[in-house]
């Protein structure tokens, strides 16, 4: 029971940190109401900031044990699940297809699945730098 409310608690501030995260990207970008955004950057800055906080927390868990497990499992589980969602991913990219804008769609999974893949390898790499 613990551990669930420690994951509820953790999903519960990764939700906030994520719906801020992207208010302030669509603010800086110049979106509001009557001239939204074509492409959902407030998602990808999310995503990618979400992998590259992932790897720093995996790697520093797996090659310098930080952390109780109570404490990683509200981190990984709960902060970064309730911060990092996919399925806002798949929605954004179907609407995308479903509009016709293909192109868009390619570049945005692109975007999303090379930069975060490359995010995470430079997150583990700079924590796991110098173990043995």
């Amino acid at each position: 029971m613990q551990r669930l409310m420690l994951v509820a608690l953790g999903g519960a501030f990764g939700s906030v940190c994520r719906y801020g995260l992207s208010l302030w990207t669509l603010q800086l970008a110049g979106a509001n109401a009557s001239t939204p955004l074509r492409f959902p950057l407030g998602t990808l800055a999310v995503n990618l900031l979400g992998c590259f906080v992932a790897g720093l927390l995996a790697g520093g868990i797996v090659r310098h044990e930080w952390f109780t497990p109570d404490v990683r499992v509200m981190l990984l589980v709960g902060v970064m699940g309730g911060f990092t969602t996919f399925s806002a991913f798949g929605l954004d990219t179907l609407a995308l297809l479903r509009r016709g804008d293909i192109a868009m769609a390619g570049l945005y999974i692109a975007a999303s699945v090379l930069c975060g893949l490359a995010l995470v390898a430079l997150g583990w790499w700079i924590t796991s730098r110098g173990a043995a």
